[in-house]
């Protein structure tokens, strides 16, 4: 059975950056774009997973990008 992580980008509007939201152990992520957040979190979550699980076999992540905007009227 393969063990599954999650990562979440999210939009922070006021702070104008995604940020992580996640299961994988001590990751945090903060970046300007979502190009950005990608590239470092698949630096950052293999060598997390191996240094928490021992090896990276059996693990699988699931990642997905969130954010919401507000429509003001003109």
């Amino acid at each position: 059975m393969r063990k599954l992580y999650h990562v979440e980008a999210r939009w922070d509007p006021e702070a104008k950056v995604w940020v992580s939201e996640s299961d994988v152990p001590g990751l945090v992520i903060e970046t300007a774009t979502l190009a950005e957040f990608e590239a470092l979190m698949r630096q950052l979550v293999p060598e997390m997973i191996e240094d928490n699980e021992g090896g990276r076999n059996g693990v699988s992540v699931e990642w997905k990008a969130s954010g919401a905007f507000a429509l003001e009227d003109a």
